[in-house]
């Protein structure tokens, strides 16, 4: 029998100060031992207030949270505040005495070389942002746990860092909730997906693909939906399904509805036509640089490089963590320049870059004044958009677009800061980390607004879901001095870092591993155990598809029956009990799928 750890029981919490404002309403829900829970949801919408409930560092405004006796749990908060005057070693080994007690550990050892931490001395006064981000999780991780709850780890992880952590989670076997906007780390890791909306949490089975699907299914079903979030829900979906086969919880008569719902629906980005639109506005000559060399420290970032962006290349950057990937864009943009060689830009380039420091303005200025400041229309491809348009397509509604900037967020002012670069409608846009405090709706508003865009983009991001989803080709900085390109993209990028010897194992790269089972160690089972479970599944699944119908029926009279109460009562009493049977079915599936996969 699963054992619960935590439980939540009608759970209410407000906006602290404003009692209006609802943020979990109601909420009942639990974590058992050995789930993996990714919650998402707007920025604003509960996801850090359910959190902070969760691990009791905030007090609820009704309801109740029981926890299991001599439960132990880790909490990775938002933002990172060390004591004055501590050292890496007072915040993450403070549990620990002298040095042998620690460093024969070898799940200590394996935290600290995995996120990086050489010297434990060090002042904690001193460090980076990505720095404390970087000691914080690891003294969430050093302990023995039943459960760790994380905002945001992989703020400031780079694409190994992120892999490692994930083939981590999942080898260490603990219940896990976690906050993120990375799709690839969902995916990876959870096998339960929590959306917080409306002051609601609805569950779902499975990462962030299954979380898509069901969201696509339930966009079919419902026909009152609200247009606009339906097709980028179908958008993204028939991404994922025409990418590398995700793995993916969901029975097979699931995903062919799904691929239903998608079977008309066009490839995310039109290249040639984008293309065309991209020489008429650029010409041949775009950015270039020549035999450049750049050296940053007495470290040569380019050696004698030469490198040509045409009109419509579509490019994202990779790389560890202070490889130089922020100082090759600022060599592209001419802010930085060259050691050695030459840099050439088009006469017809219009060039924007986001940087990763954020923009002032007045603050009594309006988010929609901001925007239409720059401009009031703007065109991608053939499609025209308004200011209130793109804004409403960045994660700003209506409502939201008349808050003065002085009240905004920091994810929110990095927002308006993306909106107004493409209001100026460059042909050449350069974007250094945009996922950064960006939710996975805004994400996906994002890339449908990049899959129209008829230009030169360069991007440099962890996020694998982004740089695979907006760009065509990967470049490496791989600490050689040279522009590596890798045709198999950050699949690629990792295998030879693993190679190397300098990066995660081969999990980084794999798609989502079995619940609980770390990639590349699957167990062993014997050919008769799998026959058998491959016909358990496949009949569970026809079951399931039977129960299916049945409830669709259900449905269809609980709406011809609606003026008969006593009919509505047992209607409503078998459809529950539909509903339960399948449920249960589909979890006994998901078992005898994996015994099945072996």
């Amino acid at each position: 029998m699963p054992e619960n750890l935590l439980n939540l029981e009608n759970v209410t919490a407000h906006v602290p100060g404003d009692a209006s404002r609802v943020l979990l309403d109601a909420v009942s829900l639990g974590v058992e031992r050995g789930d993996r829970i990714g919650v998402v949801g707007l920025n604003g919408g509960g996801k850090t207030t359910l959190l902070d409930v969760l691990t009791g560092d905030r007090p609820t405004d009704g309801g109740r949270v029981s926890r299991l006796g001599g439960l132990r749990m880790a909490h990775l908060a938002q933002r990172d505040r060390f004591p004055a005057g501590s050292t890496v070693r007072d915040i993450v080994l403070q549990h620990y005495g002298a040095d042998h007690e620690w460093a024969s550990d070898p799940r200590v050892r394996d935290v600290l070389d995995g996120l990086g931490i050489t010297d434990t001395e060090r002042p904690t006064d001193g460090l980076s942002g990505g720095e404390k981000r970087r000691v914080a999780l690891a003294a969430a991780l050093v302990g023995e746990l039943d459960l760790v709850v994380l905002d945001e780890p992989t703020n400031h992880l780079d694409v190994e860092g992120i892999g490692w952590l994930a083939e981590h989670l999942i080898t260490r076997r603990i219940a896990l909730v976690v906050v993120t906007h990375d799709r690839w780390f969902l995916d990876t890791v959870c096998t339960r997906t929590w959306e917080v909306a409306n002051g609601k949490v609805e569950s779902y089975l499975g990462g962030y693909a299954d979380w898509v699907y069901a969201r696509a299914e339930r966009s079919r079903q419902a026909d009152a939906a609200e247009q606009r979030r339906r097709n980028l829900a179908r958008k993204e979906l028939a991404w994922l399904r025409r990418g590398p086969p995700a793995r993916t919880s969901k029975p097979r008569y699931r995903i062919e509805a799904a691929e239903a719902l998608i079977a008309d629906v066009p490839a995310p980005r039109n290249t040639v036509e984008l293309m065309q639109f991209a020489t008429n506005r650029l010409g041949r000559t775009v950015l270039e640089l020549e035999d450049a060399t750049v050296e940053v420290a007495g470290r040569t970032l380019l050696d004698r490089v030469t490198w040509r962006l045409g009109p419509g290349d579509r490019v994202g950057i990779v790389g560890v963590n202070g490889s130089g990937k922020t100082t090759l864009l600022r060599a592209l943009t001419g802010e930085r320049e060259l050691d050695a060689g030459r840099r050439v830009q088009g006469s017809t380039v219009k060039l924007a870059q986001l940087t990763q420091e954020l923009i002032d303005l007045p603050a009594e200025m309006r988010v929609l004044e901001a925007t239409e400041a720059v401009a009031k229309y703007v065109r991608f491809g053939k499609q025209e958009m308004t200011a209130s348009q793109v804004l409403e397509q960045l994660g700003f509604p209506a409502a939201r677009q008349w808050t003065p900037v002085g009240r905004l967020s920091g994810g929110e002012r990095r927002r308006l800061q993306l909106t107004r670069l493409l209001m100026d409608e460059p042909n050449v846009l350069l974007l250094d980390e945009p996922t950064n405090d960006l939710d996975v709706d805004t994400l996906a508003g994002l890339e449908d607004l990049l899959d129209g865009w008829p230009g030169t983009l360069v991007v440099v991001s962890h996020d694998r879901y982004l740089t695979e989803r907006v760009c065509d080709q990967v470049l490496a900085l791989f600490g050689d001095g040279k522009l590596t390109h890798l045709p198999g993209g950050i699949g690629e990028y990792v295998a030879r870092r693993a190679a190397a010897g300098r990066g995660p194992a081969a999990v980084a790269q794999a798609a989502p591993s079995p619940a609980g089972t770390p990639a590349g160690r699957a167990p062993k089972v014997d050919a008769a155990a799998q026959r058998t479970a491959r016909k358990d599944a496949q009949r569970l699944e026809r079951r399931m598809e039977q129960l299916t119908k049945r409830e669709e029926r259900l449905h269809t009279q609980l709406a011809e029956a609606a003026t008969d109460p006593d009919r509505l009562m047992e209607l409503d009493r078998e459809l529950k009990a539909v509903v339960a049977e399948r449920e249960t079915v589909e979890i006994e599936w998901l078992d005898a799928a994996e015994r099945a996969e072996g």
